[in-house]
């Protein structure tokens, strides 16, 4: 069997799984809390791995694997950022937001951003919530799809734009059929698949690298990439190790994330759930790092940074177990854009009508709008083409110093008035926007740490405590 139809043979089989998981989870679905939160029953082993999953996504698999081979050691500082954003996430906003979510009856993170209590000015903060959702998600479903593309492309050679097609129609086919219910089951499909290139790939590079010595030797030998902070000076290298930290204070504000927070059947599968994102975080991300490294010693010059897990699999696999290996790359990248498209869904279909005070706007409507929501960023994709680590980051990090301030506020247990909210929320995503027209700056500093911290500013100002 060559390497093209195992990857065809695999494809197809678990894309048939994908469809089933929709169909099953079809029945699930009786209402809007069902739809979109899974009727508040998920275990810690779907929670955690499809929370994982879904925060980290193509993202993870091209954009930090090529991070590390266009930067060399600099992106050691990815590490730090990601696991202390899923333990800040795990840790302390989970427990916290499971209980107030619970309490208050909330399905989305829009509606604990704003609590019946704002009276109503609730509405104009709901619909520019759901507003900055849409704009964010739009740009962060874009860039899966771009993954998907590119998948394909190395895969099948395939021209981008058909690629993308496919991709975008099985991802609208299983989240269509099954909601939550099928976006949490295929995302945790879709994250165990993701721990295993995470192990395999890199220990194969690895190996043919000769080793931790041979690997370190190899990176240090560029004077530009063989230190954490590559030659950058004292004052730009603290700026660039800020800046990449700084995509930890993007997790709270996640509405794909932390919808499973919301989820979560009981504090006892919050503790086991906590364990297993941690331990899957620690892994991947190490794993990502390390395949990037080692591309960067055995290939001299990829074109572009984010073929390299298609480039490792492809020259040091046996043809079989290559396409085995991309197929289950691709199909994990294709299934990232569920929850991000379900959560776009939410906002539009069930925040918009919340905030006139209907808290049921009907499955049809919702599905109605997932349709809308993905045909926007497929244009997006096909018209746009960016690398897919910027695109991602920036989408990121507008949704994290737009909402994760209020969310702290409230999880703290301080009311954020309204006129605080919506100043906090319109500050942090603006300032971010703003920021992103600019010159770089060493770490894109500016764009990931000031927004948030103006923003949960102005959140603590306007606030008291409950």
């Amino acid at each position: 069997m060559s390497g093209t139809t195992a990857v065809l043979l695999t494809l197809v089989l678990y894309n048939a799984l994908l469809i089933g998981v929709g169909l099953w989870a079809r029945g699930r679905n009786k209402d809007a809390a069902d739809f979109f939160l899974a009727g508040r029953g998920l275990g810690p082993w779907i929670a955690a791995i499809s929370a994982s999953a879904s925060s980290s996504s193509a993202w993870t698999l091209l954009g930090v694997s090529g991070a590390a081979y266009a930067w060399g050691l600099p992106a050691l500082w990815l590490f730090p950022a990601t696991v202390g954003g899923f333990l800040l996430n795990w840790v302390w906003i989970a427990p916290r937001l499971q209980t107030l979510a619970s309490g208050e009856g909330a399905i989305t993170l829009s509606a604990i951003i704003a609590p019946i209590g704002l009276g109503d000015a609730r509405r104009v903060i709901l619909r520019a919530a759901a507003a900055i959702i849409v704009f964010c998600f739009v740009f962060y479903i874009a860039s899966q799809f771009e993954a998907a593309g590119k998948a394909f492309e190395a895969t099948f050679a395939l021209p981008m734009q058909t690629s993308i097609l496919i991709g975008a129609g099985i991802v609208l086919a299983y989240t269509l059929l099954g909601g939550f219910w099928a976006v949490s089951v295929t995302d945790s499909i879709q994250g165990l698949l993701m721990l295993t290139a995470a192990i395999i790939l890199p220990l194969v590079a690895l190996i043919a690298v000769g080793g931790f010595n041979s690997l370190l030797v190899g990176l240090t030998a560029t004077k530009s990439a063989g230190s954490p902070t590559g030659p950058l000076s004292a004052v730009m290298a603290v700026l660039f190790a800020l800046g990449l930290l700084g995509i930890g204070l993007g997790y709270p504000g996640q509405p794909h994330v932390v919808n499973r927070f919301m989820a979560l059947r009981d504090e006892r599968s919050l503790r086991q759930g906590r364990v297993i994102a941690l331990a899957w975080a620690v892994i991947v991300y190490a794993g990502m790092l390390t395949l990037g490294f080692s591309a960067r010693v055995l290939f001299a010059d990829l074109g572009d940074s984010e073929q390299v897990m298609f480039k490792v699999a492809g020259e040091l696999l046996p043809p079989v177990v290559a396409g085995v290996m991309l197929a289950a790359v691709l199909s994990a990248i294709m299934s990232t854009a569920d929850s991000q498209l379900l959560v776009a869904a939410s906002a539009i279909s069930y925040d918009w009508n919340l905030a006139d005070g209907n808290v049921d706007g009907g499955l049809k409507k919702t599905r109605a709008t997932v349709v809308i929501v993905l045909v926007l960023a497929t244009v997006l994709a096909l018209v746009w083409r960016a690398d897919i680590f910027s695109r991602v980051l920036f989408a990121w990090s507008a949704l994290g110093a737009a909402f994760g301030p209020i969310l702290i506020m409230r999880l703290m247990g301080r009311s954020v008035s309204a006129r605080g909210t919506l100043t906090a929320m319109l500050t942090g995503f603006g300032l971010t926007v703003l920021i992103s027209w600019l010159p770089a700056t060493p770490g894109d500093f500016a764009e990931r740490i000031v927004p948030f911290c103006i923003a949960l500013a102005i959140a603590a100002s306007g606030s008291r405590p409950r």
